[in-house]
């Protein structure tokens, strides 16, 4: 078998664990996807189980992008930078649609950042700065995701990059995009939630 094939099917496959949902079913015995924004991710994780299990979740979803880009790749395409950033992507793909889920994954933020800090610190950086204006500005978790990933593939192409690692930073960018349609038409409507601490 082509060793990409296998590399991207690894890749893949780590990135389609379910992280949420074995968390909320081990600590709740509840499905995430029927709790809150039915989300399989960290901010819903957040709302439904608390703010500790929302952090193991997003550590261990990002840690998909960074198994992908460090130790998946470098087994077939060893200082191949495109490659590993691709492998990266296969695994945010297998966050988004996991084989387990019947397909229906989370929005990829959190595996994207793990990608972006593994393969490309600065660009990651550029993103998490980007983030956080936005949402200490707006107090809107989806925002700022979706600026964050708006930023990257411009990051990326300021950055001199080869074209192939900006197609593909620009690829994740529109699939975040798309995973968050609805928060989308939310904050269109202006019926989106924002964030709010337990003070608040």
């Amino acid at each position: 078998m082509d060793s990409r094939l296998i590399a991207l099917g690894l890749s893949y496959l780590v990135g389609s664990f379910p992280t949420a949902y074995v968390l909320v079913k081990t600590l709740k015995r509840a499905d995430i996807r029927t709790i809150g924004s039915g989300n399989v991710g960290s901010t819903n994780v957040t709302r439904a189980a608390g703010f500790k299990a929302g952090l193991v979740v997003f550590l261990a979803d990002a840690l998909k992008g960074v198994v992908a880009v460090k130790l998946i790749a470098p087994r077939w395409f060893l200082g191949d930078s495109t490659m590993a950033i691709l492998c990266g992507a296969f695994a945010v793909i297998g966050h988004v649609a996991p084989v387990w889920l019947q397909f229906k994954g989370g929005k990829g933020v959190a595996t994207t950042i793990g990608v972006l800090s593994s393969a490309m610190p600065f660009v990651a950086m550029i993103c998490l700065v980007a983030w956080w204006v936005v949402f200490l500005l707006w107090r809107y978790v989806s925002l700022a995701s979706l600026a964050a990933m708006a930023v990257m593939p411009v990051a990326q192409w300021a950055m001199r990059q080869p074209p192939a690692q900006v197609l593909i930073g620009a690829g994740l960018s529109a699939l975040i995009f798309v995973k968050h349609h609805a928060n989308i038409l939310r904050l269109l409507s202006g019926t989106e939630d924002r964030w709010k601490s337990k003070k608040g």
